[in-house]
Order: structure tokens, then C-alpha cells, then sequence
């Protein structure tokens, strides 16, 4: 008996493999666009200034926190997305001046403007972007502390 090339379970599961592929594919094409876009990742905030208008200004706010250099300070501008381009100038406008206070408090800020609930919050927090932070866990994960030996 002799067996004929290509036809055994092999081409049975590119078959297999070829259809999930088109099937997937054509649903996906199918799916609407209108998704709301998910917030960028961050870590959980240590403290969180929230705009308002009884709100202390953002320097004074971060003169009261303590310093630590692994913290990242994030600025987070939210502009309704049905405003477009004109509502994310404004959330950026606004956003500019807490950058310039988180200047003057002598802290460097990652801003993020982005489509969401309309606002603006200011976050403290230990993010792996920050300068120092991936390198002191680095560090500390692949250095093990040396035992003390002397007596």
C-alpha cells in the first residue's frame, strides 16, 4: 500500500488552521470601530490631586508630598471624545499650566491627554517609566544582598 503525499492529518490541520484564520479575519472586519479607547497603563497612585475650583493650587498640593526621585508625577487631561480636536486643545491648555506648576514645585511631569470622563488629575505614583525605579528593581532582583560572614 502506498500513501499519497499530503493527505494525512497534516493537511487536515492547515485546513483547520486556514479557516479559523478567515473566519477570525472576516469577524473582525465586521466589528465596529467604536470601541472607547482604554486609558494608557499606569501603577496605583500613592496621592491623586483632582481639579476643581476649591482645589489648592497643583505646586502647593505637591510641596506637601513627600520628595522621593523613584516617583512619577503624571498629569492626566480628559477631554470628552464627541469634542474632537477643539476639546483636546482645551484639556492640553489646561494641562499646560499644571505642568508649568509641577515646574516651579521642581518636579518633571508625564502628561497624558486622552479621550475619557472630562477633568484633570495629578498623580503620584512608583510607574516602572520613571527614571531609577527599573533600575533599583533591577538591581535588587539580581543582586542578592551579600551575607554578613565576619563574627
Amino acid at each position: 500500500m502506498i500513501a499519497r503525499a499530503g493527505s494525512g492529518w497534516q493537511t487536515l490541520l492547515a485546513d483547520l488552521s486556514i479557516i479559523l484564520f478567515m473566519v477570525t479575519a472576516a469577524a473582525l472586519s465586521q466589528a465596529g470601530g467604536g470601541a472607547a479607547p482604554q486609558p494608557s497603563p499606569r501603577s496605583e497612585p500613592l496621592a491623586v490631586w483632582r481639579g476643581g475650583a476649591d482645589a489648592p493650587r497643583l505646586a502647593a498640593w505637591l510641596d506637601g508630598q513627600p520628595r522621593d526621585p523613584r516617583q512619577q508625577l503624571s498629569i492626566l487631561a480628559h477631554y470628552p471624545a464627541e469634542a474632537g480636536s477643539a476639546g483636546q486643545q482645551a484639556a492640553l491648555a489646561e494641562a499646560s499650566v499644571l505642568l508649568a506648576d509641577a515646574g516651579a514645585a521642581g518636579r518633571l511631569a508625564r502628561l497624558v491627554v486622552e479621550p475619557g470622563s472630562d477633568g484633570i488629575v495629578a498623580s503620584l505614583a512608583y510607574d516602572h517609566s520613571a527614571p531609577g525605579v527599573a533600575r533599583g528593581l533591577q538591581s535588587q532582583s539580581t543582586n542578592p544582598p551579600a551575607k554578613d560572614t565576619a563574627r
